[in-house]
């Protein structure tokens, strides 16, 4: 199962394509909060996830966002799945 790791980087520090955006130096790390079978499911739920946040409304001109899939940790349960 993959989660959306969410990073908001600034573009002083990840221009010109996002590549330098990283864990390591971006301004803000979230992990959304389900977990996805396929990596469009994820992108696209990770892209939404942040669209509907505050932190998404309030992106300055200067900080570029990267939404990346990673293997979810596997003590982690999706409550949607575990209702099944």
């Amino acid at each position: 199962m993959l989660t959306a790791l969410i990073l908001v980087c600034s573009l002083a520090t990840a221009a010109p394509d996002l590549a330098d955006c990283t864990r390591d130096n971006a301004l803000d790390v979230v992990y959304v909060p389900a977990t996805f079978a396929t990596p469009a499911n994820c992108l696209m739920h990770g892209q939404a996830y942040l669209a509907g946040s505050e932190m998404g409304r309030n992106l300055t001109r200067n900080e570029a966002v990267k939404v990346v899939c990673v293997r979810s940790p596997s003590n982690r349960i999706d409550k949607a799945e575990s209702s099944r």
